[in-house]
């Protein structure tokens, strides 16, 4: 449906909102010709302009909206816009805009109050923003922002609203932001940002929401942040910061939520005890000081007054919860409202059946990362449940039919799917659900059709952007349709289960795939050439997947996935989209190498250890320049350690070792790193390993083997004596073994001289 021509016609319209009407193809220029129109939006739709040239006739204008519009060929939008002589508002999010083409200094309007230029491919902070000096909103969240905030943010005095999350920004926090006593919204969150956070934050008197999360802040959170009597929010987590939580926080009496969560640097994390002034936090309703090394007893007088809290983690401390027997918690379990469930750090304990037979519905239950044990048969639940890393066993338990979040993985749930999954009536369904690491066993029941957030089959889940069944019991071939059907497939994990039957061809064809993990199974016959048709993985470009950032967008949630690279397991958040591997590890493939490998030159980590692997390592590989970790050890490899492999500059992991390669170890800062350890069992020479080689690259112990007799003889000796020992062995027990009255006649005479031995032994005892 395209925006029709006739609106362009009425020449007297002052406000037109065609926002999210889904409207698509050009904007028609004839709007242009509203000389009176003071209000346009347009945002939301899928329309695109290559100029806005015809922006410059809407003389009236205060407030334009473009936002989702394609003007990635739109090189006039800072002239145009920036000339209209009325504008207030500016929102072009996530139209493709690159870095202004146009001169440093722009004939700027006076007016502007907002600027919103979220979503899009600038680089660096356009310089021409300082000379507005009338703005109140800066919106440059989700770019590609580089470098240093710039101090001349302290200038924009009026400015109220400062939003550079999720950019690329790498310095400390400038001291002329914290002069902007009028900022009521500051959010520096997932960036790069180091330093410290400065005493002098004490000045934001008006801030009433602080996000400086996912960065790199180091030492203490500074008292003076009591001094922000209107925060709201305060969220630091998944930072380095230290020491402990300052007891002004008791000052805030208006905050809502607390954050301060996985702040974790080695050994300095945030320590010390949970503060009493928490308490104090009436208005509070998110708590969360999770993953540090809070210590110490929690009894019910830290949530005395916390009456609207609904969401309490405090995870992976070394906190004691002790109340009073009688305790009732002061939480609102009325209607919406819940507090999760975990409380302290490895809780050693049998699962209590009074905690699960409560009569009030949970919110959210997160028991995770104790040590809870026996069976779980129900969970009246509504929004998530996670008791993954525990020791729970027994069949799942059944769940609401609304639960969207349902977390098991990392304990003893055995059984089948087929409860779960089959017998489960929904009206809303299950959105996200992670059984690995248990013992569930048999065929994935392809029944999902009680679940509408999941289509009737798991075959029809084509914005499914995460698969992972690994560490289970499942059996049968690698299902070809997860390449046909699940077609934004990000992360592909079947690993160590019992699957068998070739690497279906169909896998190829997912184009957004960046982790594929199907190691430890009994997977046969040859790799297939047509990974290079693995996009995702033949790119250096790692912001290019939208799959996951729209995924990041639209639920404003980061995607946590485990995975396996060097040999080690870890979880991977915010950095996930910049990961790709490949694991075909401990299976049976056979063939050789296809050296169509080599094109996906994306890859991070490549293992193809423990299979059946022949022939030649090829060359191609050496232009994989981004490889950290490469593993082809215990195969059947021959020939030569590529020169090429010389271009690999970023190795920090190499294993060849148990082959039958040859020859010398070619030449490189990285290869000659690495210990004996990964090169052993094969006929090489050079560097690292002390064997030398000749002046053809033969190991110099191999080429003498060639020329001299010593070693054979040498060998014969000892020939000669495992000869001798068969012999000699066999010429005494085979007789015993065949002849039973030679049997019977030694088994006498050993009974004859134990008893001699035994009343010797008596008689000396006396």
């Amino acid at each position: 449906i395209h925006i029709p021509k006739f609106f362009g016609l009425l020449e007297s319209l002052t406000y037109l909102n065609l926002s999210r009407a889904q409207f698509q193809g050009a904007i028609p220029h004839i709007l242009g010709n509203l000389s009176k129109l003071q209000y346009l939006d347009l945002g939301g739709n899928d329309l695109k302009s290559k100029s806005l040239q015809w922006v410059s006739g809407l003389s009236s204008l205060q407030y334009l909206d473009l936002s989702s519009a394609d003007l990635s060929e739109a090189t006039d939008w800072v002239q145009v816009t920036f000339k209209l002589p009325s504008l207030l508002e500016l929102h072009l999010s996530g139209c493709g805009l690159d870095n202004d083409p146009s001169p440093t200094s722009v004939n700027s309007t006076k007016s502007l109050v907002v600027l919103h230029l979220s979503g899009n491919g600038l680089s660096s902070v356009p310089k021409w923003i300082f000379s507005l000096h009338g703005l109140v909103s800066i919106d440059l969240s989700y770019n590609f922002l580089e470098g240093s905030i710039p101090d001349y943010f302290g200038n924009i005095s009026f400015l109220e609203v400062l939003d550079l999350n999720w950019n690329h920004l790498n310095s400390s926090i400038p001291n002329s932001l914290y002069s902007l006593n009028r900022l009521q919204f500051l959010s520096l969150g997932n960036n790069q940002l180091q330093g410290t956070i400065s005493s002098a934050i004490g000045n934001l008197s008006s801030v009433t929401q602080l996000d400086l999360s996912v960065n790199q802040l180091n030492d203490q959170i500074p008292l003076s942040i009591g001094e922000l009597s209107s925060l709201k929010l305060f969220d630091v987590s998944k930072n380095q910061l230290n020491g402990q939580i300052p007891l002004s926080i008791g000052q805030l009496t208006s905050l809502e939520k607390f954050d301060v969560s996985e702040n974790q640097l080695n050994e300095n994390q945030l320590n010390g005890t949970f503060p009493l002034s928490l308490g104090r936090l009436e208005s509070l309703e998110t708590l969360d000081c999770g993953y540090n090394q809070l210590e110490g007893v929690v009894s019910e007088t830290h949530f005395s007054n916390l009456t609207r809290l609904t969401t309490l983690a405090v995870s992976h401390n070394r906190l004691r919860f002790e109340p009073n027997s009688s305790w009732i918690p002061p939480f609102n379990v009325n209607g919406s409202n819940w507090v999760t469930g975990i409380l302290a750090q490895r809780i050693s304990d049998v699962m209590p059946t009074w905690f699960l037979n409560l009569p009030t519905q949970f919110k959210h239950l997160n028991l995770s990362s104790n040590q809870l044990r026996g069976e779980i048969s129900y969970l009246n639940v509504r929004n998530i449940v996670d008791l993954s890393s525990n020791r729970f066993i027994g069949p799942l338990p059944r769940v609401l039919p609304t639960l969207p979040f349902l977390i098991l993985s990392n304990n003893l749930f055995s059984g089948s799917l087929f409860e779960l999954l089959c017998n489960s009536s929904s009206e809303k369904g299950m959105e996200v659900l992670y059984i690995d690491k248990n013992l569930i066993s048999g065929d994935i029941p392809d029944c999902w059709n009680h679940w509408q957030q999941l289509p009737s089959t798991l075959q029809n889940s084509p914005n499914l952007i995460m698969f992972d069944l690994s560490e289970n019991h499942f059996i049968g071939s690698v299902p070809a349709w997860i390449g046909d059907k699940l077609s934004k497939l990000v992360i592909l994990s079947l690993r160590s289960n019992n699957f068998d039957g070739h690497i279906p061809h169909k896998i190829c064809d997912l184009q957004f795939l960046q982790n594929l993990d199907l190691a430890h199974n009994n997977i046969s016959g040859v790799i297939p050439k047509c990974f290079n048709s693995l996009s995702a993985m033949a790119t250096t470009n790692k912001t290019n997947n939208f799959v996951l950032a729209e995924y990041v967008y639209t639920n404003a949630i980061v995607l946590n996935a485990l995975l396996v690279l060097k040999g080690r397991e870890d979880e991977y958040g915010s950095t996930l989209g910049l990961v790709t591997s490949m694991d075909l590890s401990a299976n049976s493939l056979t063939g050789e190498i296809p050296k169509e490998i080599g094109s996906l030159v994306g890859l991070l980590s490549l293992n193809f250890s423990g299979n059946l692997l022949t022939g030649n390592i090829p060359d191609s590989i050496g232009n994989m320049e981004l490889m950290e970790s490469l593993d082809l050890s215990m195969n059947r490899l021959n020939g030569e350690i590529p020169p090429s492999f010389s271009n690999l500059n970023f190795l920090n992991h190499f294993n060849v070792s148990y082959n039958n390669l040859t020859g010398q170890i070619p030449t490189s800062t990285q290869l000659q790193s690495f210990e004996n350890l990964s090169y052993v069992g094969n006929h090489l020479c050079g560097p690292p390993l002390t064997k030398n080689c000749t002046s053809k690259g033969i190991p110099i112990d191999v080429a003498n083997n060639g020329s001299s007799r010593e070693g054979s003889k040498v060998n014969w000796l000892y020939v000669s004596i495992v000869l001798g020992f068969v012999m000699g062995f066999w010429g005494v027990v085979a007789p015993l073994f065949f002849i039973r009255s030679w049997r019977h006649a030694y088994y006498r005479k050993l009974d004859h001289v134990g008893r001699k031995l035994y009343v010797s032994w008596a008689t000396m005892g006396m």
